[in-house]
């Protein structure tokens, strides 16, 4: 069985998020932080062998304090970010064991998961080498002018809305960072590993929310009674 090792990207600003006391990753669902909501269906897999944490380095203190028992007890551990995502990310490379075969990465706004897309990307992953969840876009896409008038309507033809997670061959994803010009300004991973290798796209769900404004919390919480349910394990 290959291993993986799972990166959660929690050490951005949030500021759009709109609150100057609470970034949105330690938001709370009925009283539990979106971080962990992300993080568990990660620890409860058998080829799961690691899973990163990355936060701001000034909200190391905080976490401690209120998080460090439940990281703890899902064997979870914390890395300090980097100025962007991207660097984030190769911080927590840096620490990912020798052993690992794979490195998948989700965004910790992202908390309503579920097994089947996590065994559908898993799986497309080990078969091609890099894999990631996306979904079709079905709206009309505008580019805007900064003055905010439409510049021209771009067609959506075979345009897909990536999500994560998104999942790599360890050295792969090494080999994209050490190769790339600028890792620091990409917006995900798969844009620094698409010049190496093909990544495929499976598809995933609108359910699959990222958190990123107070609003979208609610819209979370909705998104969590929709997902599907484990299956029932069968009577001996």
């Amino acid at each position: 069985m290959s291993k993986f090792a799972v990166i959660l990207p929690a050490a951005g600003q949030s500021r759009r998020f709109g609150d100057l006391f609470n970034k949105k990753v330690f938001a709370s669902i009925d009283n539990k932080p979106l971080w962990l909501y992300a993080a568990e269906p990660f620890a409860k897999r058998r080829e799961v062998a690691q899973i990163l944490l990355v936060i701001a380095p000034e909200d190391k203190e905080t976490f401690n304090e209120k998080f460090a028992g439940n990281a703890a007890m899902l064997g979870i551990a914390p890395v300090a970010g980097g100025a962007t995502r991207a660097l984030s990310v190769r911080n927590a490379l840096e620490q990912v064991q020798a052993d690992i075969d794979f490195v998948a990465i989700h965004d910790a706004a992202r908390p309503c998961l579920a097994q089947p897309w996590i065994d559908a990307v898993f799986e497309a992953a080990t078969r091609t080498g890099a894999a990631i969840l996306a979904q079709p876009c079905s709206s009309t896409l505008k580019r805007v002018r900064e003055d905010g008038t439409i510049e021209a309507t771009v067609p959506r033809d075979r345009v897909w809305l990536a999500q994560t997670p998104q999942v790599f061959r360890a050295d792969l994803l090494r080999d994209a960072y050490a190769r790339a010009a600028d890792p620091a300004t990409a917006t995900d991973e798969a844009a620094l590993v698409e010049p190496l290798h093909p990544v495929t796209v499976v598809e995933g769900s609108p359910l699959n929310i990222k958190v990123t404004t107070k609003a979208d919390l609610k819209f979370a919480e909705l998104a969590m009674r929709a997902l599907p349910k484990p299956k029932p394990f069968p009577f001996a």
